[in-house]
């Protein structure tokens, strides 16, 4: 009970930036401007207010994470397997080619850049997967330092924010189709909470399909880090091999790696295909996920020190920025290849 008492202080000024949030979005002609985006931003400016304050996060904390992956599950009622079907037989192909060229692309920058190839491989895996995620997860098994990560993160984090504000204008400016839309910021924005942002601000359906592409496009963290700690094992080998050591090789943990949230989400797509579910209450459900993303949103600003992130470095920075703009623009000359544009 005490532990629930600590969250709602955080829960609540995350359910107030929603709040205000979304009345702010009314206000913008076209909403040219998610309520998620201002969520995201207004949050980002009461930080420095409240970094300080305990009382707030708990709450915070709790509301970007969990209550995230919730709303995502709960989209779920909204959908059917056709719908995912259907966009699946595209992303995949442009997934293939959006991993390829941040991994590749990220490999050689960095070699040019005079990176450390675990910095170098944070920002790629942060970019062509899932932000901050990825980078956590693959951080561990190749031993990678404390600042790295910070670098990593802030990286992909800071062009995340522009993307999110710059992604639905230019899909408006190119005429894109929903599906079109959907399937570029799903696999060209990093962080799924800047993903629902950015896709939602051009339309729902849209903002649906990004999500669909988003999760299957989570998946690939589990082969990325099994195949990253096979390459950190072979590294720390070939360094000890002269000195007469060997090198014991971390463990993967599947569990704390594998989205699990993904299963539930599919789990709420296989009950609304049943057909059993009126169309009424998944709207209502919809509705009220879309808020509780916005709530997420809102709380990651929060918990956000723009001052901090901004001064994690210029090669880092440089490198996370060029990988996103590959990414973006591979992604984008794929989908014209494919028509889809």
């Amino acid at each position: 009970m005490k532990n629930m008492q600590k969250l709602v202080p955080g829960i609540l000024l995350s359910l107030l930036l929603a709040l205000t949030a979304n009345q702010l979005q009314k206000i913008i002609p076209g909403h040219l401007i998610s309520a998620g985006v201002f969520a995201l931003l207004l949050g980002m400016v009461i930080n420095p207010f409240i970094s300080g304050n305990r009382n707030f996060s708990s709450g915070i904390q709790f509301t970007s994470k969990k209550i995230l992956k919730f709303s995502i599950i709960l989209m779920g009622l909204g959908l059917s397997f056709s719908q995912i079907f259907s966009v699946g037989k595209f992303s995949l192909v442009v997934m293939t080619f959006t991993l390829a060229s941040a991994f590749l692309g990220g490999y050689l920058l960095g070699k040019v850049m005079g990176l450390p190839w675990k910095l170098s491989s944070l920002i790629s895996a942060g970019t062509g997967i899932c932000g901050g995620s990825a980078i956590a997860a693959i951080a561990p098994v190749i031993e990678a330092e404390d600042a790295h990560i910070a670098y990593g993160i802030s990286a992909t984090f800071l062009f995340d924010i522009l993307m999110v504000i710059l992604f639905p204008i230019m899909g408006r400016f190119f005429q894109m189709s929903d599906l079109g839309f959907g399937l570029w910021s799903g696999t060209a924005v990093n962080d799924t909470s800047s993903v629902v942002a950015a896709a939602y601000a051009f339309s729902d359906a849209a903002g649906q399909y990004a999500v669909i592409v988003k999760l299957t496009r989570t998946l690939s963290i589990v082969p990325v880090v099994l195949i990253f700690s096979y390459i950190h094992a072979r590294v720390e080998s070939r360094k000890t091999a002269g000195a007469g050591t060997v090198h014991a090789r971390n463990k993967v943990d599947l569990k704390s790696i594998f989205p699990f949230f993904i299963l539930f989400f599919l789990l709420m797509v296989g009950v609304k295909s049943t057909g059993l579910v009126p169309d009424a209450f998944s709207a209502q459900i919809t509705s009220f996920s879309k808020l509780l993303m916005v709530m997420s949103l809102g709380a990651i600003g929060l918990k956000t020190n723009f001052s901090e992130v901004t001064k994690s470095g210029f090669k880092p920075m440089v490198h996370g920025f060029l990988i996103s703009l590959l990414v973006v623009v591979v992604s984008f000359l794929v989908q014209l290849m494919m028509g889809q544009i």
